[in-house]
């Protein structure tokens, strides 16, 4: 088991944020533009672990650097399947993070509930990069 899916199945966003890289490249199922860095990618994490409601992972697929964590959580009652598609570095780090998920209804919900969030997020963000 990957250390990211122990840290995210403990809710210890610290021990996420220590897998990420430096340089990691966010891509969201619910923005156009990937957001990258370490700060912003940690910051968005921490939100979504404040919106998703009963949170599992169902199965982790690895295929040499690449992983692919599927999950199925709940936002605002609305029943969302979807995947982690993660890409390590010669370190171990995750540098690529994408996100996919469904249904639609899902997607929408998770939308709103993370632009509830995102004044907090880049607070967050600028206080970590500013550290």
């Amino acid at each position: 088991m990957h250390a990211f899916r122990k840290a995210v199945e403990a809710r210890d966003t610290d021990a996420m944020a220590a897998c990420l890289a430096d340089d990691v490249v966010f891509t969201s199922p619910v923005a156009f533009a990937p957001y990258p860095g370490k700060p912003i990618t940690a910051a968005i994490l921490r939100g979504v672990m404040r919106v998703f409601e009963n949170f599992r992972y169902e199965r982790e697929i690895v295929d040499g650097q690449n992983l692919a964590l599927v999950f199925r959580t709940e936002v605002d009652g609305k029943e969302i399947q979807g995947c982690d598609f993660l890409h390590l570095d010669e370190n171990g780090l995750i540098d690529e993070f994408t996100v996919m998920v469904r249904p639609l209804s899902g997607a929408h919900a998770l939308s709103e509930a993370m632009a509830k969030q995102f004044d907090r997020i880049k607070a967050e963000a600028l206080e970590a990069f500013d550290s």
